[in-house]
């Protein structure tokens, strides 16, 4: 894999808002169907925000607009929700929670 990132998902206000219209409702799908990437790493990828990119993990992949997160250098946020969940592994390690953070990735612009 290149262009390798550590993922992270979790709660946004979008999200939460768009989650209580409903799991299935536009604003939980708009707000949950995004990835934030930092700018130098958009500047290195050659990603301009809203731009699409492809997205691959071990568990699968999605294709979502790049956003400017704040965020530090190798790190991909996605708000949890159907997007996120494509990427998820569902071995939880005996755990019984599936691994939402520090997942490894790879980025490219389509």
């Amino acid at each position: 894999m290149g262009n390798l990132f550590s993922l992270i998902t979790g709660r946004t206000i979008g999200q939460a808002d768009g989650l209580h219209k409903g799991a299935g409702s536009e604003a939980h799908l708009k707000a949950t169907a995004l990835v934030q990437i930092c700018q130098e790493d958009m500047n290195r990828l050659g990603i301009k925000e809203g731009d699409i990119v492809r997205i691959r993990s071990n568990a699968g992949q999605v294709e979502a607009p790049a956003l400017k997160g704040d965020l530090p250098t190798g790190i991909l946020f996605i708000p949890m929700g159907p997007t996120a969940n494509e990427l998820v592994e569902t071995d939880t390690l005996g755990t019984g929670m599936p691994p939402f953070k520090g997942l490894r990735v790879e980025v490219e612009r389509i």
